[in-house]
């Protein structure tokens, strides 16, 4: 076999802002995998807020290419590399291969059911009250909208959001921007704006206060969950898991997290990253339990990949098997 990464990038749509920051592009990892017969492909998205880069990335891919390249499957792949975008791309990439080779949908491979088309969320990035509820507007006939928090001064944002959007179902993302002292005040907010779930309020490891006070919003773990490592002891502060294959390190650990989030009575929330719809096809596995699909990425996106994924407004659908599995 043969391994390949290079990284590609896509413009977004204007720009996407969270806490943390603006940026205008999408930066993708692509892996490629080629046994003479078939082909594989996966794609990641480096994270800098886990110490990720894109040249890191690469030379994560490089250390393991030989491995690959000698027959190393899934299994020894989890071992081989960290949980994180390089072990995602390579992950998917051998997921897609071995759909290929055996001729069926990876979904039968994975043992979940057929994928049916669901609504994915459509996220508003967080800027000021103003700027944020034109973007409402504009979105105001979809369904779901995330929208992006970032501490002080989030009431305003979510009551101008609500005012622009008065029909749609709220989820908001704090991205850890909250302090102790904000907590409960921004989740009466977010409880008088009706929004139904509240991801990462508070920093991963600085969260203790979660569990010292009642939820009158469901709050989800995104940065404080990467694996199965340490779910047990999310229990007494989060109702749900934002599951994310950039996070976990692909589709195999992503579906063990799921299945262990159940059993131990989480809801599950499956995200994704900005990226294209080579992303978003091996997450979409996922989607046929989860209680919130955050599947946007391509929506964001000035232009896609051939053969993407087709959204009928918030209406994702299956992704084509000529872009993945």
């Amino acid at each position: 076999m043969r391994v390949k990464a290079n990284i590609e990038r896509f413009p977004i749509a204007g720009s996407f802002s969270i806490s943390r920051g603006t940026k205008t592009e999408a930066a993708v990892v692509v892996v490629a995998i080629d046994d003479g017969g078939s082909l594989g492909h996966g794609e990641a998205v480096p994270y800098a807020r886990y110490g990720e880069s894109l040249e890191r990335t690469l030379a994560q891919i490089e250390s393991v290419r030989s491995a690959i390249e000698a027959g190393a499957d899934r299994a020894s792949l989890q071992t081989l590399l960290p949980a994180g975008a390089a072990r995602n791309a390579i992950d998917c990439a051998l997921w897609d291969l071995g759909a290929k080779r055996r001729g069926v949908p990876a979904r039968v491979v994975a043992g979940v059911p057929k994928p049916l088309p669901v609504i994915t969320a459509f996220t508003i990035s967080v800027g000021t009250p103003e700027e944020m509820a034109a973007a409402a507007a504009k979105a105001a006939s979809r369904p779901l909208l995330k929208i992006k928090l970032a501490g002080e001064g989030d009431p305003a944002r979510l009551a101008a959001v609500r005012a622009a959007a008065p029909g749609a179902n709220l989820i908001a993302d704090a991205n850890e921007s909250w302090t102790d002292a904000l907590l409960e005040h921004n989740l009466e907010a977010c409880a008088n704006n009706g929004v139904l779930l509240v991801e990462q309020p508070l920093p991963a490891g600085r969260d203790a206060k979660l569990a010292k006070i009642p939820h009158i919003v469901p709050v989800c773990a995104d940065e404080s969950v990467h694996d199965r490592t340490g779910l047990e002891d999310l229990r007494a502060r989060y109702e749900a898991v934002n599951i994310k294959l950039d996070k976990t390190g692909g589709l195999t650990e992503a579906l063990a997290l799921a299945a262990q989030a159940r059993l131990l009575g989480f809801e599950t929330m499956i995200g994704c990253m900005v990226a294209t719809s080579l992303s978003m096809a091996p997450a979409f596995l996922l989607t046929s339990r989860a209680r919130f699909v955050d599947l946007d990425g391509p929506l964001l996106l000035a232009r896609d990949r051939p053969d993407g994924i087709f959204y009928d407004g918030s209406v994702m659908h299956p992704p084509p098997r000529a872009l993945w599995g």
